[in-house]
């Protein structure tokens, strides 16, 4: 047996969310300052830039973690590398390969408790229900999931986006029953969600960063022609094309924080 004090039930932390395994925390100041930094931490504080943390109840499932996101563990813990034989170790090192993830990530199991590293980036609990089973992610997202979801390597619609939109040709994918914690460079207030039904999302930059995984993505002209997309300034544009929906940072340059 053990008991956890001064931790969720102290004053300077709030509880943002709780879904299945996941309880996301908030600090909402920062004790351990020097005259040095006193005066950027305050201001750093009033722009809502706080630590952020994710706790893990192992007794409600296993969990699968981003490599090197462990930050304590206490009680009936273990941890593993999640590989289940030499195809499935050579298969998630050629997804890693692709995607830019982690090859290997840690699944712990037990019944006791894993927190995750903090981080100044906001946390996004997602129901997988809510995307038909399915969510396709932007490079950098994942953070931890329930561990009985698959991940795979989603290849874009267009061999040619690679090369013609500067960004990788495989994205990670989630698919299963259950929740997925991501690290998001906006608060979810600030999220833009968009669902098509039979539709098209075109996009000039790379500011999606979720997808349900039934949507087509690609990279396309933004005019019919070559000389239309150089007239209208926009060039290549990123292309969401089916029924989904999509989760949309507000700026470019938040998405690629």
């Amino acid at each position: 047996m053990y008991q956890i004090k001064n931790f969720t039930a102290n004053d300077d932390i709030r509880v943002l969310d709780t879904l299945g395994p996941f309880t996301v925390i908030e600090y909402l100041r920062d004790l351990s300052v020097t005259p040095l930094n006193a005066q950027a931490t305050y201001f750093a504080n009033k722009m809502n830039i706080r630590k952020r943390q994710v706790i893990c109840d192992l007794s409600k499932a296993n969990v699968t973690i981003q490599a090197g996101a462990m930050q304590w563990m206490v009680g009936n813990v273990n941890a593993t590398t999640g590989i289940k034989g030499v195809g499935d170790l050579f298969g998630k090192a050629m997804r890693g390969k692709v995607t830019g993830e982690s090859a290997i990530k840690p699944e712990y199991t037990g019944n006791g408790t894993l927190v995750l590293e903090p981080t100044y980036k906001y946390i996004l609990l997602e129901n997988l229900a809510n995307w038909n089973g399915a969510i396709v992610l932007d490079d950098g997202l994942f953070l931890a999931c329930d561990s009985n979801l698959k991940h795979k390597a989603v290849m874009r619609s267009n061999l040619s986006s690679a090369v013609a939109g500067n960004e990788g040709l495989f994205n990670l994918g989630i698919v299963g029953d259950g929740i997925v914690c991501l690290e998001s460079p906006c608060p979810r207030e600030e999220l833009i969600e968009i669902t098509l039904q039979d539709d098209v999302l075109k996009i000039d930059g790379n500011m999606a960063i979720a997808w349900s995984g039934s949507l087509d993505f690609t990279v396309e002209r933004s005019g019919k022609t070559l000389i239309g997309s150089a007239a209208s300034g926009e060039g290549l544009v990123n292309v969401y094309r089916g029924t989904g929906k999509v989760l949309l940072a507000p700026v470019v340059a938040a998405a690629n924080i």
